[in-house]
């Protein structure tokens, strides 16, 4: 598995660390290892833990790539997106435990997960698209209004505020909150509580449950697409 996604199975549990320099920046090459490690995930029928270095989920996309040129920043959000669709509809459970700061594509992976646990600290989580100039693309509108509050919802997206740990667990970018030391104790117990569920069951739900969500995705990432070309 290559170096940017680090693949840990251990009974049942997959565990994908993030792990591309000090902010966990997504490139196309992080998006390739992760979909490697969920192919191998879902092989071996695994729950899956998503994480990333002591005190940071992800900064969000590579910013070398997108101010490369259009071509290369829609191809980023294209996969980016299609990432978040494909967590959404794993068919075993997905937990996000976000080891500190999640901003803009890293908040879009803790809006992907099933559940998601994150730590107390001096860290922000949040959708920061609009503070750095950019429009807040389709697909990452669906999904942020999909999962988060009612009452959070404009003021993530429009306004671009970012959330300390505990606002985020009212937000729903969250569920909970745990100590930093016991961040991956607290994810391998859900992992294996959410591994005595019938994974069928689990899979057909979550297809019905987010089927319109899918549905809003598909739509949402050819119009990136076509607007951002």
């Amino acid at each position: 598995m290559s170096e940017l996604i680090n693949y840990h199975a251990e009974d049942g549990v997959a565990t994908l660390t993030l792990n591309n320099g000090k902010v966990n920046a997504i490139s196309p090459d992080v998006i390739a290892a992760f979909n490697a490690a969920l192919d191998r995930a879902t092989q071996e029928r695994a729950v899956v833990i998503i994480t990333g270095q002591p005190g940071i989920l992800s900064g969000g996309y590579d910013l070398k790539v997108m101010t490369c040129g259009p071509k290369e920043a829609v191809a980023l959000v294209t996969a980016g997106s299609t990432l978040a669709r494909r967590l959404l509809s794993h068919p075993f459970p997905v937990i996000v435990a976000c080891s500190g700061h999640a901003v803009a594509k890293g908040a879009f992976l803790l809006l992907s997960g099933d559940y998601r646990i994150g730590v107390e600290g001096p860290y922000k989580i949040g959708l920061n698209e609009v503070q750095i100039g950019m429009t807040m693309h389709h697909a990452g509108i669906e999904l942020a209004r999909d999962r988060l509050r009612r009452s959070a919802f404009h003021r993530a997206v429009i306004n671009a505020e970012m959330f300390e740990p505990k606002d985020a667990v009212d937000a729903g970018f969250l569920d909970r909150l745990v100590p930093a030391e016991q961040l991956l104790e607290t994810a391998q117990g859900v992992a294996h509580e959410l591994k005595k569920l019938n994974m069928l069951a689990h899979k057909n739900t979550k297809l019905k449950v987010r089927k319109a969500l899918l549905d809003a995705l598909d739509e949402a990432i050819l119009l990136d697409q076509g607007h951002m070309g």
